[in-house]
This record gives structure tokens, C-alpha cells and sequence, in this order.
């Protein structure tokens, strides 16, 4: 069993950006709209966890496995 060596960060983020347009049939525009908006989504999802964790709560973790609720 060969073991593949780790990318760069520059090939992965090469090979990131080419899924991504792929993901959006070639079309630069779109590619670079949906990064965008991927963008917003995180930084809304970042806020509202800062806003809750200054209030003092803290957000409930999600079990995977049956292992994790131990």
C-alpha cells in the first residue's frame, strides 16, 4: 500500500480552484460569485457564534458517534 505524499498548499489550493470552476462548468463569474457568497456565509456564521459567545453561551457540540457522547 503506497502512501501519497501531502500536497503543497499551493497545489492544493490550485487543485481547489479548479474543482471549484469545474463546480460551476467553467464559468469564471459564477466561480468567483458562489466564493463570495460561501465568503458571507462564513463570516455571518462567525459573527453569530461571537455574538453568542460573548453573551456566555456556548455552542452545543454535535455527537458523531456514540463514542463522543461518552
Amino acid at each position: 500500500m503506497s502512501v501519497t505524499p501531502p500536497l503543497s498548499d499551493n497545489s492544493r489550493y490550485e487543485q481547489a480552484c479548479d474543482q471549484a470552476i469545474a463546480m460551476c462548468d467553467g464559468n469564471l463569474r459564477s466561480t468567483i460569485k458562489a466564493l463570495i457568497m460561501a465568503n458571507e456565509y462564513l463570516e455571518t456564521e462567525l459573527e453569530e457564534l461571537q455574538v453568542a459567545i460573548a453573551a456566555g453561551c456556548v455552542p452545543a457540540r454535535t455527537s458523531h458517534t456514540e463514542s463522543d457522547a461518552a
